[in-house]
């Protein structure tokens, strides 16, 4: 039975993507091509509440490609896979093409 973690209260599970080393033709590309921190967001919390009891919405959904800050989130381990738990203050973007 595959586990499934869903994230409490303004946490977002996401998963990092790592882009490649090289080409299909096999040519190394340099270290500052995979620099940028991204990941697909695989669970979402159900969101926080203020002061006065309000709910507040996570800003970004399930399936969806984000930007990460270089450090930061905590890391969490199901399975064979490697998932990163962040706040969704901490998220900077989503990424569109």
């Amino acid at each position: 039975m595959a586990k499934r973690l869903i994230p409490s209260l303004n946490r977002v599970l996401v998963e990092k993507i790592i882009p490649p080393s090289k080409t299909n033709a096999g040519i190394l590309l340099p270290e500052k091509t995979s620099k940028m921190n991204s990941g697909k967001v695989v669970a979402v919390g159900p969101g926080a509440r203020d002061r006065d009891g309000k709910h507040i919405p996570i800003s970004v959904k399930e399936g969806e490609t984000v930007l990460l800050p270089e450090y930061g989130g905590t890391e969490v381990k199901l399975g064979d896979k490697e998932y990163h738990l962040y706040r969704d203050d901490d998220i900077l973007g989503t990424l569109h093409d």
